[in-house]
């Protein structure tokens, strides 16, 4: 290898390594990768899961700066789809050199909202970076409702309006988002269709709801 080749495969190295470490994906998560995804017995659902986030990362080049760039995985929890979206996230960063930032919905608008004044810092990286993963969008809360126990998305009209400035800055610029949520598409609308509509476009090529049992569905209730 040259001495301008060993130069510039260094300099890559370190940009990724300063991508990964702005991304905010906390160090548990930077090693997952696909491989560690187990399909192998699993329902076709887990297997539609696992072949949507490969075939987004392979095939991401192509549609970056279109209008179908983005990615919803969704439904039951314990299925992988925070795993499966770190894990394009992370090939992102090493193999591509493209900036990946991770928004947790719960903690991160509680951060928010604990510090206003990194309100609009926050809100103008979630809008400008190459990719904004945001995880468990909406996350419902069980709540008893008239004697029953239902779960109930949490989104108050503050996160909604948040929310939707970034969306739709990232929407009408043509940068792509990847989201996790326990909820459906229509599940979605219901909470606000401006903000979902163009979520669903984002994501319409690259969409999997995970609905079905639980315990087979469920990685996290395996022996």
């Amino acid at each position: 290898m040259t001495q301008q080749a060993k130069d510039c495969t260094c300099l890559s190295w370190r940009r990724s390594e300063r991508i990964i470490k702005s991304s905010e994906i906390t160090d548990q998560f930077k090693n997952i990768g696909f491989g560690s995804f187990k399909t192998e017995d699993k329902p076709q659902l887990i297997k539609d899961l696992f072949r949507c986030a490969m075939d987004y990362y392979t095939d991401f080049d192509q549609f970056n700066k279109t209008r179908r760039n983005s990615i919803a995985l969704l439904g039951h929890p314990g299925s992988g789809k925070t795993h499966l979206l770190t894990a394009i996230s992370n090939n992102l960063m090493q193999k591509k050199s493209v900036s990946v930032l991770y928004f947790p919905y719960v903690e991160g608008f509680n951060d928010l909202k604990d510090d206003f004044g990194k309100l609009e810092q926050k809100l103008e990286r979630m809008k400008r970076v190459d990719v904004l993963f945001i995880d468990d969008l909406f996350k419902p809360v069980t709540k008893e409702i008239k004697g029953e126990r239902v779960k109930v998305p949490r989104a108050t009209e503050w996160q909604i309006e948040q929310t939707y400035a970034v969306i739709n800055h990232r929407y009408l610029n043509y940068k792509p988002i990847m989201i996790s949520s326990e909820l459906t598409v229509d599940e979605m609308f219901d909470i606000d269709e401006a903000l979902s509509s163009r979520i669903y476009e984002m994501c319409k090529d690259f969409t999997v709801v995970v609905k079905g049992d639980r315990k087979e569905l469920n990685h996290r209730l395996e022996d």
